[in-house]
């Protein structure tokens, strides 16, 4: 599967540019957290944004964190901090 933009929702946003996003999907951690899989939103997300991720674990939802690490020409890299 790949990534869906109406998936992707704000949880918080304050003015110091910080962004906590939620994801859901039915792809697994690995996928998520595999490069390029969030290059669609690279227009919303910034760099330090945290995804709250659910995502699939052996057919069933597993929650977790992933951190966005650096977004460069429309490439955007994020460290799984637990998924």
């Amino acid at each position: 599967m790949a990534y869906n933009a109406n998936n992707l929702s704000v949880l918080a946003h304050n003015n110091n540019g910080f962004t906590l996003w939620h994801y859901v999907t039915t792809d697994t951690g690995a996928a998520v957290d595999a490069g390029g899989y969030f290059n669609k939103a690279a227009k919303k997300l910034r760099s330090g944004d945290m995804i709250m991720a659910n995502v699939d674990a052996a057919g069933s939802l597993r929650s977790g964190i992933l951190t966005v690490t650096a977004i460069e020409d429309d490439r955007v890299d994020v460290h799984r901090m637990t998924c």
